[in-house]
């Protein structure tokens, strides 16, 4: 009996295996604590492996693949079409085990420890800058039921809060006052950790080399390039620049049947993080040839011409994944009339 394929079914605890010969024949079932899993692998000749890139599939793909095996990741939403009747833990690891031997299947990208740990502190910051504004806006919605109103921007609340607690005439309470005090040295606080992260995530990107590289596009600043370089992994995973784009979800949706396709918005699959960087930058991009518009690109102003701000901002945005996976795949710098030397040529 000699295993070809296994797919996998993670847990915390208890792993679900199912595997397959050459002939596709169900020659393992076993359910396997979560102790038992490495000494199994060990002693497992070495054969394809499916998982779902689910929590801690990077850690288990980079260990199994140390003992020799081919670990592959498959987007959950791949999976689901080859459970048969009832989804549990069974019937799941054996679709796993179905999917990952399809010759057209999609797969994640294993990422590297050092990968992971930059992308922790991108999300670390990210939950950091939504509890900032979380706290900004409560505080500005408690003095407002004082009539105290706080112009916009999250700097203007540190400014003016000393002024309103010292001001008398304010008709503050004292336990408003207290209250406020301690919301704001609160929100002081969350700002400091906010700027901490980002302290550690531009240091790993001035030791990264690729991040640096990413950085002179227009629109690509440390925090999406190092996010790029992490979430991407090997560029070369994926087959053109194309590619992603659609798989950040800045691509129409297409509704097509008979030989009509229908484009509508787009799809916003993938990773919400990175495209959300990526639109944001290109939103300051846009923002800067308003200010300037005679240093503005050619192919920018003429879109700008013909459509609004947003659609702009996403297809910059697009173009931008593009030309970073082709710096990435081809381990080139980036040349700002790259194009046009192309097109001359």
């Amino acid at each position: 009996m000699k295993i070809t394929t296994i797919g996998i079914d993670l847990a915390k605890n208890v792993f679900q295996v199912h595997g397959v010969d050459e002939r596709g024949k169900a020659v393992l079932r076993k359910q396997l604590k979560r102790k038992d899993v490495m000494k199994f692998f060990a002693n497992l000749g070495p054969c394809l492996i499916g998982m779902e890139a689910c929590g801690s599939a990077h850690y288990w793909a980079r260990k199994l693949s140390e003992f020799g095996h081919t670990v592959r990741l498959i987007a959950p939403q791949f999976v689901k079409p080859y459970v048969k009747t009832n989804k549990n833990d069974r019937n799941d690891a054996e679709a796993i085990c179905e999917a990952v031997g399809r010759p057209n299947m999609h797969f994640v990208p294993v990422k590297t420890a050092e990968q992971q740990a930059v992308l922790a502190l991108h999300r670390a910051r990210q939950g950091f800058v939504k509890a900032r504004t979380a706290q900004a806006n409560q505080i500005r919605g408690l003095l407002a039921e004082f009539g105290i109103v706080i112009p916009k921007g999250i700097g203007h609340i540190a400014k003016r809060l000393p002024e309103i607690l010292e001001d008398g005439e304010n008709a503050l309470p004292g336990m408003m006052r207290q209250l406020v005090r301690d919301l704001g040295e609160h929100l002081r606080v969350v700002d400091q950790q906010v700027k901490e992260m980002e302290r550690q995530i531009k240091l790993w990107h001035r030791d990264s080399e690729p991040s640096r590289t990413l950085e002179a596009i227009a629109g690509i600043g440390p925090i999406t390039a190092s996010a790029y370089v992490a979430t991407v992994g090997d560029a070369k995973s994926f087959k053109n620049a194309r590619q992603v784009p659609a798989w950040l979800g800045m691509v129409p949706r297409q509704n097509g049947t008979g030989g009509k396709v229908k484009l509508g918005r787009i799809s916003k699959r993938g990773d919400v993080y990175l495209r959300t960087l990526l639109i944001h930058g290109a939103r300051a991009v846009i923002r800067q040839v308003e200010r300037k518009p005679a240093q503005a690109d050619e192919w920018l102003k003429k879109l700008l011409a013909r459509r609004n701000k947003n659609v702009a901002a996403v297809a910059l945005a697009a173009k931008n994944a593009r030309i970073a996976w082709a710096l990435l795949a081809h381990e080139r710098t980036y040349q700002s009339d790259y194009v046009a030397k192309r097109a001359a040529a």
